[in-house]
Protein backbone atom coordinates (compact mmCIF):
# COMPACT_ATOMS: atom_id res chain seq x y z
CA UNK A 1 0.00 0.00 0.00
CA UNK A 2 2.81 2.41 0.94
CA UNK A 3 4.53 1.72 -2.39
CA UNK A 4 1.32 2.52 -4.29
CA UNK A 5 0.94 5.82 -2.42
CA UNK A 6 4.54 6.78 -3.15
CA UNK A 7 4.14 5.94 -6.85
CA UNK A 8 0.92 7.97 -7.03
CA UNK A 9 2.61 10.93 -5.30
CA UNK A 10 5.55 10.86 -7.70
CA UNK A 11 3.19 10.64 -10.68
CA UNK A 12 1.24 13.70 -9.55
CA UNK A 13 4.49 15.60 -9.05
CA UNK A 14 5.61 14.72 -12.57
CA UNK A 15 2.29 15.91 -14.01
CA UNK A 16 2.54 19.18 -12.07
CA UNK A 17 6.12 19.72 -13.25
CA UNK A 18 5.03 19.02 -16.81
CA UNK A 19 2.30 21.67 -16.62
CA UNK A 20 4.74 24.16 -15.10
CA UNK A 21 7.19 23.50 -17.92
CA UNK A 22 4.42 24.23 -20.45
CA UNK A 23 3.89 27.64 -18.85
CA UNK A 24 7.62 28.34 -18.89
CA UNK A 25 7.82 27.28 -22.54
CA UNK A 26 5.26 29.97 -23.43
CA UNK A 27 7.45 32.74 -22.04
CA UNK A 28 9.66 34.66 -24.52
CA UNK A 29 12.73 32.65 -25.42
CA UNK A 30 16.24 34.03 -25.58
CA UNK A 31 17.54 36.84 -23.40
CA UNK A 32 15.29 38.51 -20.84
CA UNK A 33 15.77 41.95 -22.42
CA UNK A 34 14.41 40.76 -25.78
CA UNK A 35 11.34 39.29 -24.11
CA UNK A 36 10.70 42.46 -22.13
CA UNK A 37 11.09 44.64 -25.19
CA UNK A 38 8.49 42.64 -27.07
CA UNK A 39 6.10 42.69 -24.12
CA UNK A 40 6.62 46.43 -23.71
CA UNK A 41 5.78 46.95 -27.38
CA UNK A 42 2.59 44.95 -26.94
CA UNK A 43 1.58 46.99 -23.90
CA UNK A 44 2.28 50.27 -25.69
CA UNK A 45 0.20 49.02 -28.61
CA UNK A 46 -2.67 48.26 -26.22
CA UNK A 47 -2.43 51.74 -24.71
CA UNK A 48 -2.34 53.35 -28.14
CA UNK A 49 -5.45 51.40 -29.09
CA UNK A 50 -7.09 52.82 -25.98
CA UNK A 51 -6.27 56.31 -27.18
CA UNK A 52 -7.45 55.66 -30.73
CA UNK A 53 -10.67 53.84 -29.84
CA UNK A 54 -11.72 55.20 -26.46
CA UNK A 55 -10.12 58.60 -25.88
CA UNK A 56 -11.23 59.70 -29.33
CA UNK A 57 -14.81 59.33 -28.11
CA UNK A 58 -14.15 62.03 -25.51
CA UNK A 59 -13.40 64.63 -28.18
CA UNK A 60 -16.90 64.47 -29.66
CA UNK A 61 -19.77 66.68 -28.53
CA UNK A 62 -21.11 65.22 -25.27
CA UNK A 63 -18.10 62.87 -25.14
CA UNK A 64 -17.74 63.79 -21.48
CA UNK A 65 -21.17 65.21 -20.75
CA UNK A 66 -23.14 62.10 -21.72
CA UNK A 67 -20.58 59.50 -20.64
CA UNK A 68 -21.32 58.52 -17.05
CA UNK A 69 -17.85 57.01 -16.65
CA UNK A 70 -16.14 60.37 -17.09
CA UNK A 71 -18.82 63.08 -16.87
CA UNK A 72 -17.48 66.09 -14.99
CA UNK A 73 -19.79 67.06 -12.14
CA UNK A 74 -19.48 70.11 -9.94
CA UNK A 75 -16.83 70.13 -7.21
CA UNK A 76 -18.22 69.98 -3.68
CA UNK A 77 -17.82 73.69 -3.01
CA UNK A 78 -19.92 74.51 -6.08
CA UNK A 79 -22.72 72.08 -5.39
CA UNK A 80 -24.21 74.60 -2.99
CA UNK A 81 -23.92 77.21 -5.74
CA UNK A 82 -25.85 74.94 -8.09
CA UNK A 83 -28.58 74.26 -5.52
CA UNK A 84 -28.96 77.90 -4.53
CA UNK A 85 -29.24 79.10 -8.12
CA UNK A 86 -31.89 76.47 -8.85
CA UNK A 87 -33.78 77.45 -5.71
CA UNK A 88 -34.03 81.05 -6.90
CA UNK A 89 -35.11 80.10 -10.43
CA UNK A 90 -31.76 80.14 -12.23
CA UNK A 91 -31.73 76.43 -13.11
CA UNK A 92 -30.98 77.09 -16.80
CA UNK A 93 -27.86 79.04 -15.87
CA UNK A 94 -26.76 76.23 -13.56
CA UNK A 95 -27.31 73.65 -16.32
CA UNK A 96 -25.27 75.68 -18.77
CA UNK A 97 -22.48 76.08 -16.23
CA UNK A 98 -22.19 72.32 -15.83
CA UNK A 99 -22.33 71.69 -19.57
CA UNK A 100 -19.53 74.11 -20.45
CA UNK A 101 -17.17 72.45 -17.98
CA UNK A 102 -17.59 69.24 -19.96
CA UNK A 103 -17.36 71.11 -23.27
CA UNK A 104 -14.00 72.53 -22.22
CA UNK A 105 -12.72 69.04 -21.42
CA UNK A 106 -14.01 67.68 -24.75
CA UNK A 107 -12.32 70.49 -26.62
CA UNK A 108 -9.06 70.14 -24.71
CA UNK A 109 -8.73 66.39 -25.24
CA UNK A 110 -8.82 66.84 -29.01
CA UNK A 111 -5.85 69.21 -28.78
CA UNK A 112 -3.95 67.33 -26.11
CA UNK A 113 -4.22 63.77 -27.47
CA UNK A 114 -0.97 64.07 -29.51
CA UNK A 115 0.84 65.00 -26.28
CA UNK A 116 -0.52 61.85 -24.70
CA UNK A 117 0.48 59.70 -27.67
CA UNK A 118 4.06 61.02 -27.46
CA UNK A 119 4.14 60.18 -23.76
CA UNK A 120 3.08 56.60 -24.50
CA UNK A 121 5.80 56.23 -27.13
CA UNK A 122 8.43 57.31 -24.63
CA UNK A 123 7.53 54.78 -21.94
CA UNK A 124 9.97 51.96 -21.24
CA UNK A 125 8.53 49.08 -19.24
CA UNK A 126 11.54 47.76 -17.33
CA UNK A 127 9.16 45.58 -15.40
CA UNK A 128 7.02 44.70 -18.41
CA UNK A 129 6.24 41.15 -17.30
CA UNK A 130 5.01 42.33 -13.89
CA UNK A 131 2.66 44.79 -15.58
CA UNK A 132 1.45 42.17 -18.02
CA UNK A 133 0.65 39.78 -15.19
CA UNK A 134 -0.90 42.54 -13.06
CA UNK A 135 -4.47 43.78 -12.66
CA UNK A 136 -6.76 44.58 -15.57
CA UNK A 137 -5.60 48.23 -15.50
CA UNK A 138 -1.95 47.66 -14.52
CA UNK A 139 -0.55 49.24 -17.69
CA UNK A 140 -2.89 52.23 -17.37
CA UNK A 141 -1.87 52.72 -13.73
CA UNK A 142 1.78 52.56 -14.71
CA UNK A 143 1.14 55.08 -17.46
CA UNK A 144 -0.71 57.36 -15.03
CA UNK A 145 2.13 57.35 -12.51
CA UNK A 146 4.71 57.91 -15.23
CA UNK A 147 3.00 60.78 -17.08
CA UNK A 148 0.43 62.54 -14.91
CA UNK A 149 2.66 65.36 -13.64
CA UNK A 150 4.08 66.20 -17.06
CA UNK A 151 0.70 65.89 -18.76
CA UNK A 152 -0.93 68.19 -16.21
CA UNK A 153 1.62 70.91 -16.99
CA UNK A 154 0.78 70.68 -20.69
CA UNK A 155 -2.94 70.00 -20.29
CA UNK A 156 -3.70 72.91 -17.96
CA UNK A 157 -3.11 75.75 -20.46
CA UNK A 158 -5.10 73.82 -23.06
CA UNK A 159 -8.04 73.67 -20.65
CA UNK A 160 -7.67 77.40 -19.95
CA UNK A 161 -7.76 78.18 -23.65
CA UNK A 162 -10.71 75.82 -24.07
CA UNK A 163 -12.60 77.70 -21.35
CA UNK A 164 -12.22 80.84 -23.42
CA UNK A 165 -13.04 79.05 -26.67
CA UNK A 166 -16.33 77.56 -25.45
CA UNK A 167 -17.21 80.58 -23.31
CA UNK A 168 -16.96 78.72 -20.01
CA UNK A 169 -14.93 81.51 -18.40
CA UNK A 170 -17.64 84.09 -19.06
CA UNK A 171 -20.50 81.79 -18.05
CA UNK A 172 -18.87 80.82 -14.76
CA UNK A 173 -17.77 84.37 -14.03
CA UNK A 174 -21.40 85.44 -14.44
CA UNK A 175 -22.70 82.44 -12.48
CA UNK A 176 -20.35 82.94 -9.53
CA UNK A 177 -20.91 86.69 -9.53
CA UNK A 178 -24.67 86.12 -9.34
CA UNK A 179 -24.21 83.64 -6.52
CA UNK A 180 -21.82 85.84 -4.53
CA UNK A 181 -24.31 88.72 -4.76
CA UNK A 182 -26.95 86.72 -2.87
CA UNK A 183 -27.19 88.04 0.71
CA UNK A 184 -25.68 85.92 3.50
CA UNK A 185 -24.03 83.29 1.24
CA UNK A 186 -20.40 82.37 1.74
CA UNK A 187 -18.45 83.77 -1.20
CA UNK A 188 -16.72 81.27 -3.54
CA UNK A 189 -13.92 81.68 -6.05
CA UNK A 190 -12.91 78.17 -7.18
CA UNK A 191 -10.02 77.37 -9.50
CA UNK A 192 -12.11 75.70 -12.17
CA UNK A 193 -9.20 75.39 -14.60
CA UNK A 194 -7.32 73.19 -12.13
CA UNK A 195 -10.43 71.19 -11.30
CA UNK A 196 -11.42 70.49 -14.91
CA UNK A 197 -7.81 69.71 -15.86
CA UNK A 198 -7.65 66.97 -13.23
CA UNK A 199 -11.10 65.66 -14.14
CA UNK A 200 -10.25 65.60 -17.85
CA UNK A 201 -7.02 63.71 -17.18
CA UNK A 202 -8.92 61.20 -15.05
CA UNK A 203 -11.35 60.77 -17.92
CA UNK A 204 -8.57 60.05 -20.38
CA UNK A 205 -6.98 57.44 -18.13
CA UNK A 206 -10.37 55.90 -17.39
CA UNK A 207 -11.12 55.32 -21.05
CA UNK A 208 -7.66 53.87 -21.70
CA UNK A 209 -8.25 51.47 -18.82
CA UNK A 210 -11.53 50.42 -20.46
CA UNK A 211 -9.69 49.35 -23.60
CA UNK A 212 -6.87 47.70 -21.66
CA UNK A 213 -9.38 45.56 -19.78
CA UNK A 214 -11.07 44.62 -23.05
CA UNK A 215 -7.79 43.42 -24.52
CA UNK A 216 -6.84 41.55 -21.37
CA UNK A 217 -10.17 39.76 -20.90
CA UNK A 218 -11.52 39.32 -24.43
CA UNK A 219 -9.43 37.42 -26.98
CA UNK A 220 -11.48 38.95 -29.82
CA UNK A 221 -10.21 42.42 -28.85
CA UNK A 222 -6.62 41.42 -29.62
CA UNK A 223 -6.66 42.53 -33.22
CA UNK A 224 -2.96 42.19 -34.07
CA UNK A 225 -0.46 39.34 -33.96
CA UNK A 226 1.61 41.20 -31.38
CA UNK A 227 -1.34 41.69 -29.04
CA UNK A 228 -2.34 38.04 -29.38
CA UNK A 229 1.21 36.85 -28.73
CA UNK A 230 1.86 39.10 -25.74
CA UNK A 231 -1.46 38.86 -23.95
CA UNK A 232 -1.66 35.09 -24.36
CA UNK A 233 1.04 34.98 -21.66
CA UNK A 234 -1.32 36.42 -19.06
CA UNK A 235 -4.27 34.16 -19.89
Amino acid sequence: MKKKIIVLFLSLNLIACGELQQVIDQLPQGSTSIGNVEIAEGLREALNMGIEKQVAKLTKTDGFFKNELVKIVLPEELQKVDKTLRDIGLGNLADEGLKVLNRAAEDAVSEATPIFVDAVKGITFDDAKNILMGNDDAATQYLTNATQTALYAKFNPVIKNSFEKVGADQIWSNLITRYNSIPLVKKVNPDLTDYVTNEALDGVYTMIAVEEKEIRTKVGSRTTDLLRKVFTLQD
